[in-house]
């Protein structure tokens, strides 16, 4: 069989079995079975292929068939441009994580040196992307399960990065931090019953957090608020029907200018919340800002790209 004939039985198996995108898998798949970058494979589109990958290529597609997530096959995942290895038990990277990214390396602009923790770090992928694009940084990582610590370690010496991994849920010894990001857990217990099959290869306990989704943000936001520096960051992705909840309860906490953001669709998917600018917050209200600032609801800087406009959290989350 020849690469290109390979090519096409794949592109026709995985339309066949419903994949969202045929086309773009069926390229990464072909290619990644046989080890060559996709440059490489296209220029020996005519050649045969070894007997070798042959059989890997029948193990790779059987397992995408079933619903294996591609990258779980591949053994790599792709992750604002770093190339991220991935394992079983370890929450794979999606693309709406890179949004997180965008709004924190926003949130940092303009700081030198800043100090940045993100929590629950799985492959590494936030808090390396983070220190790529911004090498000053000191970034912090951490994660209790010793599978994705050693994974992250892993991915930060092969890509040649600095970061430091922490065995907690939360380290106790950071403080005066300018921005804690995360992506926790944060699907409701209720969605398993029509949750996606490719979940079904993904760690629960990075999937879900309780009857509405927030019995992990909500420890870590209170956490936070004593670790961070006055008037730092705490940056979160969460399910788009459980953010503005949250984010009344961060209110609730002393944070101030605390908002919504959207994702690529419009959804309010990230939540974005300040440290007040003293050690001794007060109880607020929903709605008063002490600190001068806009109340609950939009940030003045508008949405990440231009995309939209945030969710009021006084009006709840669709």
């Amino acid at each position: 069989m020849t690469r290109a004939a390979l090519l096409a039985r794949t592109r026709q198996a995985l339309r066949a079995a419903g994949v969202a995108a045929p086309e773009a898998e069926a390229r990464a798949l072909a290619a990644g079975v046989l080890g060559e970058a996709p440059e490489v494979f296209y220029a020996r589109l005519a050649e045969p292929v070894p007997l070798p990958a042959l059989a890997r290529w029948m193990r790779a597609l059987a397992a995408r068939r079933a619903g294996a997530p591609l990258q779980l096959i591949l053994g790599t995942a792709e992750f604002c441009g770093l190339t991220l290895g991935v394992a079983p038990g370890v929450f794979i990277p999606r693309p709406e994580t890179e949004g997180l990214v965008g709004l924190a390396l926003r949130e940092l602009t303009g700081r030198t040196r800043p100090r940045v923790l993100d929590v629950g770090t799985g492959t590494g992928a936030i808090a390396l992307a983070i220190k790529a694009a911004r090498p000053d940084a000191r970034v912090h990582a951490c994660d209790p399960d010793p599978r994705a610590l050693a994974l992250a370690q892993a991915n930060a010496d092969r890509l040649g990065l600095s970061v430091a991994f922490h065995p907690q849920a939360f380290p106790p010894e950071l403080g005066g931090l300018d921005l804690i990001v995360a992506n926790p857990p944060y699907l409701p217990e209720g969605d398993r019953p029509s949750a996606p099959t490719e979940l079904a290869f993904e760690p629960d306990q990075a999937l879900y957090a309780g009857t509405d989704g927030l019995a992990v943000a909500r420890p870590l936001a209170r956490r936070a608020l004593s670790a961070l520096r006055p008037g730092g960051v705490l940056l979160l992705e969460l399910d788009p029907r459980n953010a503005a909840l949250l984010g009344r309860e961060l209110v609730a906490l002393g944070y101030r200018r605390v908002c919504t953001l959207p994702d690529l669709a419009g959804r309010p998917r990230y939540l974005l919340a300040r440290a007040p600018a003293t050690k001794t917050p007060g109880q607020l209200e929903l709605g008063e800002d002490q600190d001068g600032g806009p109340a609950v609801g939009a940030d003045p800087r508008g949405a990440a790209g231009g995309q939209g406009v945030e969710e009021r959290l006084g009006r709840g989350s669709a």
